[in-house]
Parts: C-alpha cells; sequence; structure tokens
C-alpha cells in the first residue's frame, strides 16, 4: 500500500529523532505548518516541499505522487494569484492619495473657479477640508495595512481589512456626491470600482 504524503514526512522526522517544533525551525515553518501537514490536513507549497526534499535527501517525487504534486502546484497558483489581487487592492486604497494631490477641487481664483489640490484649498470650510483629509487619510491607512498583511503573509484580519476599504470607499463616494466635488467623486468611484472587481477576480479564483 503506497503511503500519503503525511505518512512519509511523519515517518522521516521521526526517523531523524526530531519533535515537530525542532523540524519546523529547520525548514524555517510554524510548528502548526508541520503539525496540519503531518496530519493529512494540508500539502505544503513547493518551495517548502523543495526545503524538505533537500533536509531529508530525497526527491519531491519521493514524497509525493503525480497527483499530490500537481494538487500542491494548482493550489499554491492559486494562491500566487490571490494574493497579487490583494496586493492591487491595496494599492487601489493607496491611489487615495490622488484625492489629496491632484488639483480636483474648485477654488475661486481672481473671479473665476480654478481648480486646486486639497492641501492648497482655501475657499472650502474647515470642517468640510477636515472631512475629505480624514476619509483620504483612511483609505490609505487600510491601503498601507493590506500591503503589509500581503507582504508578511499574513491571513488573520484580512477579510475584514477589505470589507472596511469597501465600507470607506462607499462612504467617500457617497460624501463626495453629497458635497457636489465631481472630479474627486469621480476618482473615488473609480478606485472603488476598481476594488470591486479584484474582489470578484478574487472569490472567482477560490471557486
Amino acid at each position: 500500500m503506497t503511503m500519503e504524503f503525511h505518512e512519509k514526512l511523519q515517518g522521516l522526522r521521526k526517523g531523524r529523532g526530531l519533535t515537530q517544533e525542532e523540524l519546523a525551525e529547520a525548514l524555517y515553518v510554524s510548528r502548526t505548518a508541520i503539525s496540519k501537514w503531518e496530519s493529512g490536513k494540508g500539502i505544503p507549497s513547493i518551495d517548502s516541499l523543495r526545503e524538505i526534499s533537500r533536509f531529508f535527501s530525497v526527491s519531491i517525487d519521493d514524497l509525493l505522487s503525480s497527483e499530490e504534486l500537481l494538487d500542491a502546484a494548482r493550489r499554491e497558483n492559486e494562491e500566487n494569484q490571490r494574493r497579487l489581487l490583494d496586493l492591487l487592492f491595496g494599492v487601489a486604497d493607496l491611489g487615495a492619495a490622488a484625492l489629496i494631490l491632484l488639483p480636483l477641487y474648485p477654488e475661486p481664483s481672481g473671479g473665476f473657479i480654478a481648480s486646486a489640490a486639497l492641501w492648497a484649498v482655501t475657499g472650502m470650510p474647515l470642517w468640510l477640508r477636515l472631512v475629505h483629509w480624514f476619509l483620504a487619510a483612511a483609505l490609505i491607512g487600510i491601503g498601507a495595512v493590506k500591503v503589509i498583511l500581503n507582504r508578511r503573509h499574513i491571513e488573520r484580519g484580512r477579510g475584514a481589512v477589505t470589507c472596511v476599504s469597501l465600507g470607506l470607499g462607499a462612504a467617500a463616494v457617497l460624501f463626495l456626491t453629497m458635497a457636489r466635488e465631481p472630479y474627486a467623486d469621480a476618482v473615488m468611484f473609480l478606485l472603488l470600482l476598481g476594488k470591486g472587481v479584484l474582489v470578484f477576480l478574487s472569490r472567482g479564483n477560490r471557486g
């Protein structure tokens, strides 16, 4: 009877007299990952498989069947696509900097109405400027958090950050519409639309 990967990994580890913690340290992964792999609840990424292969001096073909290897490659490809979409989502929120830097707001000048960046606007009531600054800063902050979570491969809180981002984006579009800021509203709407497309593609990729 052919042994499955989790049985092979457990056998290799015990053959070396290693605990799960010691193997995790040698492979630069968490003990939880080793426990998950050995219980048959998951298969390592291709990079982790290479490390396991190197550490135990066995080939990847010895560790996985052809079907398991194809499944691991497929899942890693899906994960890479998800992470790319997640990164683009964060970058879209960082694009809210356009609300501060671009000349999107009307500014009276010599009897005419010119366009000015938010930091240069003087004809707008203070409270209204503060709301503009808050929305832009909050979106930029959420985008930075999203990018950091993505770069550090942190899954916890990722969905909550996405929901907060979409909620803030929708609130910004509504606020800018009510404030009659058509240029800023158009920029914010396009960013929100882009994020919606990315969420749709990410869910389609998981499906």
